[in-house]
């Protein structure tokens, strides 16, 4: 029996865990890019190659969370929900549908 995971993530919690990391990276990244933001005129402190580079890891993150929301049937939408808050969503009772009969 081996005890490496495999890539897919079929360990119970590995998905929730890679979503952390890939979370903290994004907001790790993002936040660089906030504190190394230069006002317009200015030379920006980071190269363009480190620039573009902070660009592809941003955009591989954003890659692998839809994967895992893809193969996790979450939508991709983090907007937070209220329990108050209604619901776009009206659920019927298939017992409460009612066969129209045509009339001839």
């Amino acid at each position: 029996m081996s005890d490496t995971s495999d890539t897919k993530g079929n360990e119970p919690g590995s998905a929730d865990k890679e979503m952390r990391v890939l979370k903290a990276m994004k907001q790790t990244l993002t936040g660089i890019i906030k504190d190394t933001t230069t006002k317009p005129g200015l030379k920006h402190p980071l190269s363009e190659l480190t620039q573009e580079d902070i660009r592809q890891c941003l955009m591989l993150l954003t890659s692998r969370e839809q994967e895992l929301f893809a193969d996790s049937n979450i939508t991709a939408s983090m907007k937070p929900g209220f329990i108050d808050e209604p619901s776009d969503t009206v659920v019927v009772p298939i017992s409460d549908i009612k066969i129209r009969k045509k009339d001839k």
